[in-house]
């Protein structure tokens, strides 16, 4: 990797990985700069700096090997190795976390549950324990999980991150209403659906505004 990368390159890696693996899925070997820009809203200007961010790929003329691309990007994104997650809320939004097909199969693996509802509690559910969340400092230090799902209301999100971090847990997806506070070496992505509800209606109300 060529030394610092922008935020803004590293949102636009996920999209990268999906268009290719459904290239690659539909038999397509090689791309162009301009195709894949096409696909992506993307010039091919800025797809070729992007990519050029991870090293050399594609040659002049030839465009990108799709499967090699898809690899290397997966690389990059770490999902070459397996994540153990624990949820956090075992309500709507944790078990649409738990039952979403594709974590599976790229590497993120449900392994168990926590929540304070005693009428949730079970040893099993399609394979996932759900244990009340007084046991989390008992039992998630022994389940060698990476990352944790946040899916609480939002007055119990800090506090539970809090507990979280002291069980040796680095990275949280926070579907909790409100923005935390960690430590530096802690990874936090806050998933705010309202966010992008508020973009989606911004631009319905400014479809002249320029989106560069």
């Amino acid at each position: 990797m060529n030394g610092y990368v922008s935020d803004a390159v590293v949102r636009r890696l996920p999209g990268y990985y999906r268009h290719l693996r459904e290239l690659e899925e539909n038999g397509v070997v090689q791309i162009s700069s301009q195709e894949l820009g096409e696909r992506m809203s993307l010039t091919p200007s800025q797809i070729r700096q992007d990519i050029n961010c991870f090293g050399g790929f594609g040659r002049q003329g030839y465009g990108y090997p799709v499967h090699e691309l898809k690899e290397h990007i997966g690389e990059i994104l770490g999902l070459n190795r397996k994540h153990r997650m624990a949820i956090i809320g075992a309500g709507r939004i944790g078990n649409a976390v738990s039952r979403y097909p594709s974590f599976r199969r790229e590497g993120f693996e449900t392994v168990a549950m926590f929540d304070s509802d005693p009428a949730l509690m079970t040893e099993e559910d399609d394979g996932i324990g759900i244990y009340d969340i007084s046991r989390l400092e008992e039992l998630l230090p022994e389940m060698d999980i990476s990352i944790a799902v946040l899916a609480v209301p939002a007055t119990a999100a800090q506090k539970t991150a809090d507990r979280l971090y002291a069980c040796g847990v680095r990275a949280i997806w926070n579907f909790a209403p409100v923005d935390l506070q960690h430590p530096a070496d802690m990874e936090v992505v806050n998933v705010h659906m309202s966010d992008t509800l508020h973009i989606l209606s911004y631009r319905m109300a400014h479809p002249d505004a320029d989106r560069k």
